[in-house]
């Protein structure tokens, strides 16, 4: 089985997903839907979704409410996109122009907040305050890593503890959800939801690391923006952490992270520095002993097809280069 072949098998179940998102983000205000429906219509890898869909299969995945929780989860992930990018100051988003680029700063807010209202008002039906309470930790803590992500830029003496739990708030904890209310709405045990439950956590983990890789190493077309765009907006990620800290390069980092104005070859010149290091090889180790560990919880579910694919996509994630 390939990735390519997941997504096929799923590919009836996605296209719902994607009707679902384009009715939700369809209403009356105008620059509401079309702030919206712009991110939306910019594409993505829909993992999230997939996840949970592909979750279910350890229960009845027919249930209504598998399709709600997989469109629910992909709205507050595309909010926090919405959100990322006003403090990343970023112009453009898998190639295609931002909100925040298209708009403004305030056009953004609110469209991220009403994404994420939406999210809120789907789910709103479900009875189970376990799902409810976790839904509300997430977002709770993907504001919390915008946050520490604002507080920390520039900041080139962070420690790795900061890191890690700032991609933890902002991405693994959502992945994390995605498995587990894949599972508990489709009517699985506690007992399967946590173990998929920190199978994403782990998964999230790798996922994000790697993406901080590829920021440094991917090209423009890969990334659908400037490569090294994470160091240049002040954002210390692993790469620049190890670089720092393991190779020689802190005078040269923290150079250019207290200059107001450094010049364009002063960044290239750090960014080229950071990936001849060693400190792209760590994080990618770093990244794998996570994977290894979600790996290693696969092997307490059931052996079937389902489980097969969650693997798949573990070893997808563990050598993506987009």
């Amino acid at each position: 089985m390939t990735l390519s072949r997941i997504y096929l098998e799923k590919k009836g179940k996605l296209k719902s997903v994607e009707r679902a998102l384009e009715s939700v983000l369809t209403v009356a205000n105008p620059l509401l839907s079309e702030a919206s429906l712009d991110l939306l219509k910019a594409g993505g890898k829909r993992i999230r979704p997939l996840l949970t869909l592909l979750c279910a299969e350890y229960g009845d995945p027919k249930r209504k409410a598998v399709t709600d929780s997989a469109v629910m989860l992909e709205l507050i992930h595309m909010a926090s996109l919405v959100h990322d990018d006003v403090v990343d100051d970023s112009d453009l988003r898998r190639g295609k122009p931002t909100v925040k680029a298209q708009w403004n700063n305030r056009v953004a807010m609110f469209t991220g907040d009403f994404i994420f209202a939406k999210a809120i008002e789907l789910i709103s039906d479900v009875d189970n305050l376990d799902v409810h309470r976790s839904i509300s930790r997430v977002i709770r803590d993907l504001s919390l890593g915008e946050i520490d992500q604002i507080k920390e830029l520039y900041h080139w003496d962070q420690n790795l503890r900061t890191y890690l739990r700032r991609i933890k708030r902002k991405t693994a904890l959502l992945m994390a959800l995605s498995c587990q209310l894949g599972a508990l709405s489709s009517g699985c045990s506690s007992e399967i939801g946590l173990k998929l439950y920190y199978f994403g956590y782990y998964l999230g983990m790798s996922y994000q690391i790697t993406d901080d890789i590829l920021d440094f190493i991917g090209s423009k077309k890969q990334l659908g923006k400037p490569a090294g765009g994470d160091l240049r907006n002040g954002n210390i990620t692993l790469p620049t952490y190890f670089a720092i800290n393991r190779y020689g390069l802190r005078n040269s980092i923290r150079k250019v992270l207290e200059n107001k104005n450094p010049s364009h070859e002063q960044w290239d010149s750090v960014i080229r520095s950071i990936r001849a290091s060693g400190a792209i090889r760590d994080s990618e180790q770093l990244s794998n002993a996570y994977l290894q560990k979600g790996i290693k919880l696969l092997e307490q579910l059931p052996q079937g097809k389902v489980t097969h694919a969650l693997r798949v996509i573990a070893d997808y994630i563990g050598t993506r280069d987009y």
